[in-house]
């Protein structure tokens, strides 16, 4: 098996045995970039010589922490001490970060090499990562069409088989969609289970920083790394983190698995459908007890998140005006001025899209009718999943209700761009855990990857990664690659 091919947790044990070493696994994946990266485009910023660095002063160590050795790619919104973080956009293009995310600092912790920077939608804003400032990444299996988004830089580069794994952020499935829509595995956990200290904000409500591996074993080694309390960041959960590897060979069999009624909605593609319906259709086989469920209030999830999303983007976006750092219109008139070019100028259509939204939600007179009305939404849908939630131990859904599109076939459409995540939005305003997985494909000969979602009740993660890996274990859609 090439190096390139290896998952996160073979080569740390490759190289915790010495088999390897830590320099040769990135000379490996730097030679990968090199062949597939101008078909991919899924980098920003390869840190090569930096790279190559960190991975010699690992293999003078004696092997400590977990993914010591291990290159790890990051979402470029992520800060790392001088290194650029541009999330994509323009307005913050030659800005370096001046300091370690916390992330970052546990990655390191745990002996991680770090890679590089992924591609991403501008800000975090949208679902195909056609909104970069800076190119827009393909889909490894068909390089026509787009990888999903926010997070579609990290979920190519593992697709691709460019990094080993990648950190990725999810505010509305922004780790969960492109995972589906690339085949590799997507989690997002509970909403302050992972720091965001360091995570440049979109919806600081919403935000969840996660991994995309090739295995769901490698996205709980991954979560063991990134939890726990960090006094830096004040929505953390104080709450002791488990080891969640231990959980992920009990199987399924005993278990009451949720499948929501309001999933299976009108307009969503019939292959996607028929394949979830088969993987659902496993979980049986293997001794789980499938149950139906309703979550009554999912219709009304893409206007709560719309409405609260882009009030929060609203706020949090408006420290970028030219004055301390980043993209600076030429030749202000005044004050007014340098703040309307450098944000006209800095930031893309769609992140100004959600700005105009998000103020006008909260505008005087507009405040109560709807992003009140949002908040009293948000908590009837978190409702809805603690209700469930006493029926069944985790619920299965389709991740997306689509395979990967054309690129430019929905740019022009912004809401058929938002309804791609129709079935991910309704978590992260639960501030629950979700994981997605491989389950098959659909296109006839195309072979576009299909993701199954399982979600968990907030700080479910053992059960989630539990029943993803019954399912990864007995199936063999996790080991397809895309043939580039």
């Amino acid at each position: 098996m090439s190096l390139h091919s290896l998952t996160l947790s073979q080569a740390a044990e490759a190289i915790r045995k010495k088999e390897i070493s830590s320099a040769e696994m990135v000379d490996a994946l730097l030679a990968r970039m090199e062949r597939v990266e101008p078909k991919v485009r899924a980098f920003l910023h390869i840190n090569t010589d930096d790279a190559r660095e960190q991975a010699r002063r690992r293999d003078s160590e004696s092997p400590q922490g977990a993914l010591h050795g291990v290159p790890v790619a990051l979402k470029d919104i992520l800060s790392v001490k001088g290194q650029p973080c541009t999330c994509a956009s323009k307005i913050l293009k030659g800005y370096v970060a001046p300091y370690d995310a916390t992330v970052v600092t546990r990655l390191r912790e745990a002996g991680a090499v770090l890679l590089g920077r992924a591609n991403m939608d501008e800000f975090a804003m949208g679902s195909s990562t056609e909104n970069s400032a800076y190119q827009a990444t393909r889909n490894p299996w068909d390089l026509e069409r787009i990888p999903g988004g926010s997070s579609g830089g990290s979920a190519a580069a593992v697709a691709a088989d460019e990094c080993l794994a990648a950190l990725g952020t999810d505010t509305g499935g922004s780790i969960r969609q492109p995972a589906a829509l690339c085949g590799c595995v997507g989690l997002k956990p509970t909403y302050g289970r992972v720091s965001r200290y360091g995570l440049v904000a979109f919806a600081s409500s919403l935000d969840q920083i996660g991994p995309l591996t090739k295995t769901v074993r490698d996205s709980a080694i991954l979560l063991n790394v990134l939890s726990g309390r960090d006094p830096r960041d004040s929505t953390s959960l104080p709450d002791p983190v488990p080891d969640c590897t231990q959980a992920l060979e009990k199987g399924v069999k005993g278990m009451k698995l949720g499948l929501p009624r309001e999933y299976f909605v009108k307009g969503m593609d019939p292959e996607v459908e028929r394949v979830v319906r088969a993987a659902v259709g496993e979980f049986t086989k293997m001794g789980a007890e499938i149950v139906e469920i309703s979550l009554p209030h999912t219709g009304h999830a893409v206007a709560t998140y719309y409405v609260i999303a882009t009030a929060e983007a609203s706020a949090n976006l408006a420290r970028f005006d030219g004055v301390r750092y980043g993209f600076r219109a030429k030749d202000p008139t005044g004050l007014l001025d340098l703040y309307g070019r450098t944000r006209a100028e800095g930031f893309g259509n769609e992140v100004k899209r959600r700005i105009i939204l998000g103020t006008y939600v909260l505008s005087s007179g507009y405040y109560d009718a709807y992003y009140l009305r949002a908040q009293k939404a948000r908590t009837l849908i978190r409702r809805d999943f603690e209700q469930a939630f006493q029926k069944c131990d985790a619920i299965l859904t389709p991740t997306s209700p689509t395979p990967a599109f054309k690129i430019g076939e929905k740019t022009t459409d912004p809401l058929q761009m938002y309804l791609a995540d129709i079935f991910t939005i309704a978590t992260n305003l639960a501030g629950i855990c979700g994981i997605s997985i491989p389950c098959g494909f659909a296109g006839g000969a195309n072979k576009l990857p299909v993701g199954l979602q399982i979600l968990g009740p907030s700080l479910g993660e053992e059960a989630i990664l539990r029943v993803a890996n019954a399912y990864e274990q007995n199936t063999g859609w996790h080991k397809e690659r895309p043939q580039l």
